[in-house]
């Protein structure tokens, strides 16, 4: 019994959630119009003091110490493996399989139907509509203004 009002609770609390929010954003926005901001003057930053170069620093040279050579190895070479040649397997064949033929069974033939003949329809002249010619009409001139 309790959950058949749990509809309407959620439609009444959708309802009342977007018209607040609606109301809300109308009014922040009232507020984004109506604020100016004065302008702030700009601050003078003072002169700093130029700072003395240093000289770079010199490094002596250290030499590149030289990784001595490793001695090569020599890998024995391993002796060649003999394998005995097998023959190859081969497939017995297969005799061939022998079908006895089907006969087609045969149709009797149907003579082809006479179409009749239809005679060309012939349609009623229809007379061209005659256009009345209407005389131009006189445009008067009108006065140019001096």
């Amino acid at each position: 019994m309790a959950y058949q009002y749990t509809p309407y609770f959620f439609l009444l609390l959708l309802v009342t959630l977007s018209l607040t929010s609606s109301y809300i954003i109308q009014v922040k926005a009232r507020h984004l119009l109506e604020v100016t901001l004065p302008e702030l003057p700009k601050p003078e930053l003072p002169h700093l003091p130029e700072f003395p170069t240093l000289p770079k620093p010199e490094f002596p040279e250290i030499p590149k110490p030289e990784l001595p050579t490793l001695p090569k190895l020599e890998f024995p070479t391993p002796p060649k493996l003999e394998f005995p040649e097998i023959p190859k397997p081969e497939l017995p064949t297969l005799p061939k399989l022998e079908f006895p033929e089907i006969l087609k069974p045969e149709l009797p033939t149907l003579p082809k139907p006479e179409l009749p003949t239809l005679t060309k329809l012939e349609f009623p002249a229809i007379p061209k509509p005659e256009l009345t010619t209407f005389p131009k009409p006189e445009i008067s001139q009108v006065p140019k203004e001096p």
